[in-house]
């Protein structure tokens, strides 16, 4: 009797423990988590076509144009920070953020709402569209 009031938990253990699937579970085994693959991770980020860093200008078709510094961590930098100045055009005024992909670039509000994709046209000149469909540009 004394025998089977033994067994009986290390069976229940056993069987629990033989559920936990994983690599370090296994003799031999490493403590380091397996390796993700990278394949999933898609494409690097490809830098913007120039420097992103440093002043540009923002126009509208039919409208202002203002001042808007953007910030860099280094010149190859994906994305970054907008310091937009005074006067810009419909709500550019809350760029806060901006980011270069294969799709183009993109300038985000502070709630990372995107205002506008763009592509390069030329040499320091982007030439886009905001999120209601008005053409804008950025040039130095």
């Amino acid at each position: 009797m004394a025998c089977r009031i033994i067994t009986l938990p290390v069976i229940a253990c056993v069987s629990l423990l033989a559920g936990c699937g994983g690599d370090r579970m296994t003799l031999g085994g490493s403590d380091n988590p397996p390796a993700t693959n990278a394949a999933g991770a898609g494409p690097a980020a490809k830098p913007p076509p120039v420097n992103l860093a440093g002043r540009w200008t923002l126009s509208a078709t039919g409208s202002t144009s203002c001042a808007m510094t953007f910030g860099a961590s280094n010149p190859d930098a994906t994305e970054g920070t907008i310091a937009p100045g005074g006067g810009c055009p419909f709500n550019f005024f809350t760029s806060r953020k901006w980011s270069y992909s294969q799709a183009g670039l993109t300038l985000r509000d502070h709630n990372a709402q995107s205002l506008a994709q763009f592509s390069p046209a030329g040499p320091n000149r982007f030439e886009g569209k905001t999120a209601a469909g008005q053409d804008v540009a950025l040039s130095r």
